[in-house]
């Protein structure tokens, strides 16, 4: 066993190994989070994207998001959401933010969150500051404090949606409270009893958890043919989508129950390319419950998606944008903020950062690297798969699952590159 400084220093390098990836196509600013501060399952550094700087010659669209005003509000909004895990940008497509975040958390996160900082502040926590109280309507008298307080904290956390341009917010919880030994330990937009969310497009787009990724993991990552047990009892959260996003997709969405797993993530993440390219100038939020398997599975796929088609990150090779999903999207948003004081937080995610530490190796022996101009997404995909399956098997060891009765590619990539639909384009009408 490798001492805990040597995952320090590791860490330190994926850092600044994502910092340099998203520096070669944006400008980028940074929230410095380097004890968790901000928040403590965050990135130390994190990253927001600005506008592209890559070609002078193409429209660049910037963002209107200043960073010092972002950082305000993120700090006083963070507790709107379970684990303080607030809504943060992570992709810039067109202009517009595709972010991700935790649920709305609970009345007992709240109050606890407030109860502590209260205590450790010397009694004058001032999270939220004076300017920023939301206005409290006449008749606050007959409400009780509940309400008030989830006034205070949703109203910030939807001043920093509406700061970010975010108008959908899709919901991949499939129960509409987490309840644990009887209790409400979180909530969600879409049963939000002030309704505070109206103004915002709801989408609950039910998706099972890492609880039934085991089932995925025992059939030897053969994701054809598994259904999710839609009849649990704590399963109460129905597919809920506008109509003007089902009618142009040619998918029927009353038959989403039986759909196995592979025709899920492909209908799902069609849903979320149909939304981002559809609307000119809002952006989009993706959360499940803590905001770190459901989440950064979306989240790494539609970037991956939309890097084959060359909207976004296009100066990157494929061993580039891999590294970059897998360390940023899904390692450092796992791991503690804080992993350089204390050793037995480096267990967090050990898998994701075995695939990093690969992929920078594959990387740094030049393989697996684009041409100047890439044939078509397809290959693109195909070009990924391969550096992921090289990086997974020299690293936490992967064996491939036989050929599946399609014909399709095998292995864990096998279920994006089919689910995106790699004869496709994220160009959906």
């Amino acid at each position: 066993m490798l001492p805990w400084c040597f995952y320090v220093v590791q860490v330190e390098t994926i850092e600044s190994r994502c910092l340099e990836l998203f520096g070669r196509d944006y400008k980028y600013s940074v929230i410095h989070n380097t004890n968790g501060e901000v928040c403590g399952h965050y990135p130390r550094q994190i990253v927001f994207l600005e506008y592209e700087c890559t070609d002078p010659h193409k429209d660049r669209f910037e963002s209107t998001v200043q960073t010092s005003k972002l950082q305000d509000l993120v700090n006083r909004s963070k507790m709107a959401r379970c684990r303080g895990r607030f809504v943060c940008p992570v992709i810039l497509y067109n202009g517009k933010h595709i972010c991700r975040s935790s649920t709305l958390a609970g009345w007992g996160e709240l109050y606890g969150r407030t109860g502590y900082n209260y205590i450790f502040s010397g009694g004058a926590d001032d999270t939220w500051g004076a300017e920023s109280e939301p206005e409290v309507p006449e008749d606050d008298s007959a409400r009780n404090g509940d309400s008030q307080l989830f006034d205070k904290v949703r109203g910030l956390d939807i001043k920093l949606l509406r700061y970010l341009s975010v108008r959908y917010i899709c919901d991949l919880m499939v129960e509409n409270k987490k309840v644990k030994f009887g209790l409400n330990v979180t909530s969600s937009e879409k049963v939000d009893k002030a309704q505070r969310y109206a103004d915002f497009t709801l989408l609950s787009v039910p998706y099972p958890g890492c609880e039934f990724f085991k089932d995925y993991k025992d059939r030897d990552y053969t994701a054809e043919g598994l259904v999710f047990n839609w009849n649990q009892d704590f399963v109460d959260a129905p597919l809920t989508i506008p109509a003007s996003f089902t009618k142009n997709l040619n998918i029927d969405w009353s038959e989403y129950q039986s759909w196995d797993l592979v025709q899920q993530t492909q209908n799902y993440l069609k849903l979320l390319l149909h939304i981002i390219n559809s609307d000119d100038e809002s952006g989009l939020l993706v959360h499940c419950i803590s905001g770190w398997d459901r989440t950064p599975l979306f989240v790494s796929m539609l970037r991956l998606s939309l890097w084959a088609d060359g909207a976004v990150h296009a100066s990157l090779g494929p061993a580039e944008i891999l590294y970059l999903t897998i360390a940023y999207d899904w390692f450092l948003f796992g791991l503690p903020a804080d992993y350089g004081r204390s050793g037995s937080s480096l267990s967090t995610d050990y898998g994701s950062w075995q695939i990093v530490s690969g992929c920078g190796s594959i990387h740094d022996h030049g393989q697996f690297l684009l041409p100047a101009a890439m044939a078509s997404r397809q290959a693109r995909l195909e070009a990924v798969r391969e550096v992921f399956l090289a990086a997974y098997s020299s690293t936490v060891g992967l064996k491939s699952s036989a050929p599946s009765p399609s014909g399709a590619i095998s292995g864990l990539l096998e279920q994006f590159a089919r689910g995106v639909g790699l004869r496709g384009t994220n160009s959906i009408v």
